[in-house]
């Protein structure tokens, strides 16, 4: 059987591994697995969204509001903008997908750092985009600035902070970048930890009404999977200009999120406290990991997410500890797949931290 040529260069984008797979594979009880692998909010979603979403589980029978209404205007009042200046999908990814499939087509040029979420270059070979690529590890937009003027790129991603390093560009700098690009190139700025950035560093806020109503090419990407700790749930946005979100909504298949994904959303936003607390506690256990990589001579990137970058030193391997850990039941991310011999790992709570000092330094 014959399938399209596009899918022969697609490497199958592999999630970090569930705890149920850890069981099944190493005989390891679940209550001694910790997986700190991808980015979850290790103290899960506030009591208010799990009481709302218990009292609504009898409407599982019927399809949800495709109209989206009480997440449309929760969301529009956090930002200060209006409903036709967002799109909601099944995780921001799904939105990226719209994004390639509205604008890409085989030979269009996508570019995007050399080293940031893997889906972005995954949804452009699904069209056949060619794929460009910076050099540097981090953002460094004069790069940006000079491959865009070489090449002209018909769509460019910026992840800030970035996955899977945690660095994040200073507003101002993106702002002055975003002003010398030329309008029909969609920029799409993933800000996905966006919530972690802006309680670290004001620097590194990036305001989503600001920034496109200042720049009319640009959409802003934001997640329910992180902060506010409803992975599960699968519910993402992109707020941008009507025009923008409009072509979007051709691409939107009827009823992509489901009636208890909604109603969590919507109760997320209006918990403020619990997701202060968990980005504070986040930071304090930050702490931790820098003083470890210090002690144990690691290099550790400048972090403004809800996980570390741990870099290793030549005499040690990332797969190898990765998969040493894995067989005591702890789950991280080895990033060999990007080139980098690094682990990811997502700060979990004290006790999962504690663990995972106590491990990796048995084993390094």
């Amino acid at each position: 059987m014959k399938f399209n040529k596009t899918l022969e260069d697609i490497k199958t984008y592999e999630a970090g591994k569930p705890i149920e797979l850890v069981v099944r594979e190493f005989g390891i009880d679940p209550k001694n697995i910790i997986k700190l692998a991808s980015n979850e909010n290790p103290y899960g979603c506030s009591m208010k969204v799990q009481n709302a979403v218990s009292a609504i589980v009898s409407k599982m029978a019927l399809y949800p509001d495709d109209s989206m209404t009480k997440l449309k205007n929760a969301l529009a009042a956090r930002f200060n903008l209006g409903v036709a200046n967002l799109i909601i999908g099944s995780g921001s990814d799904q939105v990226i997908e719209f994004l390639i499939h509205a604008k890409a087509h085989a030979g269009t040029k996508i570019l995007m750092n050399s080293i940031t979420f893997a889906m972005y270059e995954i949804y452009a070979k699904h069209v056949g985009a060619e794929v460009l690529r910076t050099a540097s590890r981090e953002h460094d937009l004069d790069e940006f600035y000079a491959i865009y003027q070489e090449q002209k790129p018909e769509i460019i991603f910026i992840c800030t902070p970035n996955n899977p390093t945690g660095d994040a560009i200073d507003t101002e700098k993106l702002n002055a970048f975003l002003s010398k690009i030329d309008k029909d190139t969609l920029v799409v700025v993933d800000c996905a930890y966006m919530e972690y950035a802006a309680f670290k560093d004001a620097n590194k806020k990036v305001d989503a009404k600001e920034l496109t109503q200042r720049f009319e090419n640009v959409i802003y990407l934001g997640t329910f999977s992180k902060a506010y700790g409803l992975g599960g749930m699968r519910v993402g946005f992109g707020l941008a200009n009507p025009k923008i979100i409009e072509e979007l909504y051709k691409l939107r298949p009827p009823f992509n999120i489901t009636t208890l994904s909604l109603e969590a959303a919507s109760v997320a936003l209006s918990d403020e406290e619990f997701v202060n607390k968990c980005i504070a506690a986040n930071f304090e256990e930050m702490k931790r990991y820098e003083e470890f990589a210090i002690a144990k001579k690691i290099d550790i990137i400048e972090s403004f997410t809800n996980f570390v970058t741990l870099c290793l030193n030549e005499t040690q391997n990332s797969t190898t500890l990765s998969n040493a850990l894995l067989q005591k039941g702890m789950i991280v991310r080895n990033l060999s797949s990007y080139g980098l011999n690094a682990i990811r790992v997502t700060i979990g709570t004290p006790e999962q931290n504690t663990r995972f000092f106590e491990l990796t330094s048995e084993l390094l």
